[in-house]
């Protein structure tokens, strides 16, 4: 039976809850934002086909993409509203053009994420763009198994430890699954971004949310913008909140790894682990060709590693060419590498001031730190060049 003694040693993606014959597992919210297993003991039957099915007990091999492309959608219109290069969504609409059907994230009614799926292309416009808190995966596993063994193609796009999960529950390979996941930083809890949100909109009670995107381009890709749009309950008047990552206080803690998911730090699915057929990222350090210019409205990074990746890839006709895997890694260290969490314990253990507070006395304190170890450098560096 499935028992989770540290939770570093679970990523969330529910395949033990999927799994469970006597529907004996449930999935619990701790006290930092994130959902846990929880199993029931009495009508347990200690199958093991929970921990059958982990993909933290069950890693497969790291390995390396056969081949890696940059490359944008000719369709500038789409390539805005997606967080990078914009090939998901071609991808997408090949398995749907094909009788398929697509799984992603997106926001449900109560502005939580979860995964649902979508058989015509006007519903793909909900799973474009980041989503920076971890999804609720509910009865998609199921969901997936249902239609494959019913001949269907289907895509599942989600972060690494998911698509792992979802192989891991399946139990077999099916010729008619096609899985996408992307390069993860690492997922941030969604209770902190509930607090966070509590907190950015409590002068707009009269408000309704309307949208939210992670990564708004209205100051380019490079300086990409967390944006909420509101309308007033009674004059219907629209509001847009926009802030750039650097003025963010969510994106600041976000990205500075303080309220990442235990497991991020250990992550089980890095280095394509996650056997995933295509593995998109935004291509940060790009050096434009005469064939895609960096117009700083996105250029992703694709890394195939399988034959069918490379085969769909080519059938969707993206602008791309080919690039070293080597030039792509050196500044996307995320491919192979998990997070650091110097601060998270200190940003839980001082939840009960502002949550922006807390960000701006964290980026405080590691701007400090890294003053003291530059001083430290430079008044012993004579002890660095002895001998």
């Amino acid at each position: 039976m499935i028992n989770i003694v540290e939770k570093k040693d679970c990523c969330g993606c529910s395949a033990c809850v999927s799994k469970c014959p006597k529907q004996c597992i449930s999935m619990i919210v701790d006290n930092e934002g994130f959902s846990y297993p929880y199993l029931d003991k009495e009508n347990c039957i200690d199958c093991g086909l929970c921990e059958k099915v982990c993909p933290v007990i069950n890693q497969n091999e790291p390995k390396k993409p056969l081949r890696c492309y940059a490359a944008i959608n000719p369709d500038e219109n789409i390539r805005v509203k997606s967080s990078s290069g914009g090939i998901f969504t071609m991808i997408a609409e090949y398995i749907i053009a094909e009788g398929g059907v697509v799984f992603g994230a997106a926001w449900n009614k109560n502005w939580q994420v979860e995964h649902t799926y979508t058989e015509v292309k006007e519903g793909l416009k909900v799973f474009r763009g980041s989503k920076y808190i971890q999804s609720i995966i509910g009865d998609s596993f199921i969901q997936v198994e249902l239609f494959l063994k019913a001949g269907r193609k289907v895509l599942f796009s989600g972060t690494p430890c998911q698509i792992a999960g979802l192989k891991k529950f399946l139990c077999k390979e099916y010729d008619n699954l096609f899985t996408v996941d992307f390069v993860c930083h690492g997922v941030p809890s969604p209770g902190v971004f509930r607090w966070y949100m509590k907190e950015e909109l409590k002068r707009y009670s009269d408000y309704v949310i309307k949208d939210i995107r992670f990564r708004d381009k209205c100051e380019g890709w490079k300086n990409f913008s967390f944006s909420i749009d509101l309308e007033n309950i009674d004059s219907k008047e629209c509001v847009t909140l926009s802030q750039t990552l650097h003025e963010c206080s969510f994106l600041v803690g976000f990205l500075n790894n303080y309220y990442l998911r235990p497991s991020c730090h250990y992550c089980p699915a890095k280095q394509f682990k996650s056997s995933a057929d295509i593995t998109l990222a935004d291509y940060w350090g790009y050096n434009q060709s005469d064939k895609i210019k960096d117009d700083d409205k996105g250029v992703s990074a694709i890394f195939i590693s399988t034959k069918e990746g490379d085969r769909i890839f080519h059938m969707v006709e993206p602008l791309y060419e080919t690039v070293e895997y080597s030039d792509i890694l050196r500044i996307n260290g995320a491919v192979e590498h998990s997070a650091q969490a110097p601060y998270r314990e200190y940003f839980y253990s001082h939840s009960e001031m502002p949550f922006k507070t807390i960000i701006e006395k964290l980026v405080s304190e590691k701007i400090l730190n890294k003053a003291r170890r530059k001083l430290y450098f430079l008044t012993h560096k004579h002890e660095y060049y002895k001998g």
